[in-house]
């Protein structure tokens, strides 16, 4: 409550500059209300990934959701641009009675941008629609409330003949999701759990390419983030060897530079300090060509955990190859999308490594996963693609990803086939070894499959109809189907 008291007093204190009483114009509403049905062991997969966290595992769920929300871009012309929403969910089915999906203010001066609050986010480089996902910022989970600063757009470089441009930012926020840490691990000792966890992520993008003059653009980036900060339970042991008290860690404000930049020690790294907190991140590049209607494109992304795999020290045996054909309007298909995503090596199940001179045993880099913080997750959801399959799959309360040595083809189709009907067809077959502290005797496999299909009445401005089928085979996930309806109204208060 605190937090959203803390928007809306500032809020009101722009409001109450006459200069920029503008921000009760373009202010939209939007109600949805949805609701899924089906049998089997979960929620079919596609059904229940990149939806920001506003999902369910179990079948038979739904949620009301309305919200209000004003969009930066209204304030295209200006210098000094606002931007808010207020987005809430009452949810059917879920382990959450009420739900704060977004509260924010979006501040912007010139290509400089402040945002304050939670904010669901797409996919940088990638296809919201059609991609997996990201391995390191996804839309798997719900958004995590945090201040963010940089430029959220991409910025051309003065007397570059627009042919140089950058994007980056810069945050710090918390987690919020500790009653469901407390609820899913249910006090069992074998696990812990973390509380008022601290959440750091950066990034930095350049694009090189003038589409007026040339048809090809190249973009490449960094994502990072950190987990560090709060208190773990179920860590610390009495002479019964029973778990006691928590650790705390919280060390001040050197901890934001620890995060910023990685260094420190854990209070638990004991004679062989590595860095404070978990630290992953990923290197990303895309090639764009575009000409006549037709748009093709190429992508790829390493993820690492740590330094392991950050540097060229070790083969870049994991990573994810995305290419998306774009063709030219037509009622039969608008985009086709195909990735190939490689997790198995994690830099090997081991190598020699040296730390201060002194040689030692490494490897095994167990991606999302940390002796501390569990699973790079939020409420259950990795934070990263879901092909890593997250923590709220799991049965006996551990926060952990079970699943991240995995092998997987993904392939996506879209299409308008007139200005009221569009469609997305999903199919992904994932193989997945377990990982390496948790191998499965036998890899398993699993086929996920999504048809969606969306209806925008022209005749009725802002409503919107989405029907889709979800299937899960194989014995990675197990067998099951439903089906999903949502229904959407959205439109202005007032408009300037």
């Amino acid at each position: 409550m605190r937090y959203i008291v803390s928007l809306i007093s500032l809020l009101l204190s722009l409001t109450a500059n006459a200069q920029i009483s503008r921000l009760g114009d373009d202010l939209k509403y939007c109600v949805e209300l949805s609701g899924q049905v089906g049998d089997g062991e979960s929620t079919p997969f596609w059904q229940m990934s990149n939806r920001s966290g506003l999902a369910c595992v179990d079948n038979n769920s739904g949620y009301l959701r309305a919200g209000i929300m004003r969009d930066v871009h209204a304030d295209s012309l200006r210098n000094w641009r606002v931007g808010y929403a207020a987005d809430f969910v009452v949810p059917a089915g879920f382990s959450s009675k009420f739900i704060l999906q977004q509260c924010f203010v979006d501040v912007r001066y010139k290509a400089l941008g402040l945002l304050v609050g939670q904010k669901e986010n797409g996919l940088e480089l990638k296809n919201d629609r059609l991609s997996s996902g990201a391995m390191t910022l996804g839309m798997n989970a719900r958004p995590v409330p945090q201040v963010k600063l940089g430029l959220p757009e991409f910025w051309i470089i003065p007397r570059t003949g627009d042919w140089l441009a950058l994007k980056g930012f810069l945050s710090y926020g918390m987690y919020t999701d500790n009653r469901w840490q407390r609820n899913f691990n249910a006090g069992n000792s074998a696990f812990m759990y973390t509380q008022n966890s601290l959440y750091h992520s950066k990034a930095a993008y350049i694009r090189v390419g003038n589409t007026e003059k040339f048809p090809v653009k190249v973009t490449g980036g960094i994502e990072m983030i950190s987990q560090f900060g709060g208190k773990v339970w179920n860590r610390i042991q009495d002479d019964k060897g029973n778990f006691i008290n928590p650790y705390n860690l919280n060390g001040g404000v050197k901890d934001f530079f620890h995060a910023l930049v990685p260094t420190g020690n854990d209070v638990t790294d004991g004679d062989n300090p590595n860095v404070m907190g978990n630290h992953l991140g990923s290197y990303l590049l895309r090639a764009d060509y575009e000409s006549k209607g037709w748009g093709a494109s190429f992508y790829c992304e390493h993820f690492f955990e740590d330094h392991s795999m950050m540097a060229f020290k070790f083969s870049w045996k994991d990573m994810l190859y995305g290419a998306e054909l774009k063709f030219p309007k037509n009622p039969v298909m608008s985009s086709v999308l195909y990735e190939y995503i490689r997790t198995t090596d994690q830099s090997g199940p081991v190598f020699e490594n040296s730390t201060n001179g002194i040689k030692g045993i490494g490897g095994v880099d167990d991606y999302y996963n940390h002796g501390i913080y569990g699973a790079y997750q939020h409420a259950g959801f990795v934070m990263g693609t879901p092909l890593l399959l997250s923590p709220i799959y799991n049965k006996d309360g551990n926060i952990n990803c079970y699943d991240n040595r995995i092998t997987a083809n993904h392939f996506g189709f879209s299409g308008n086939p007139s200005d009221e009907f569009s469609y997305r067809l999903l199919y992904t077959r994932e193989k997945s070894w377990g990982s390496y502290k948790t191998p499965r005797i036998d890899p398993a496999v699993g086929h996920f499959f999504l048809a969606e299909l969306c209806y925008m009445p022209q005749k009725v401005q802002g409503l919107g109809v989405t029907l889709s089928y979800g299937q899960n085979a194989g014995e990675l996930l197990g067998k099951s189907k439903g089906a999903m309806l949502t229904v959407s109204y959205s439109g202005l208060f007032r408009k300037k």
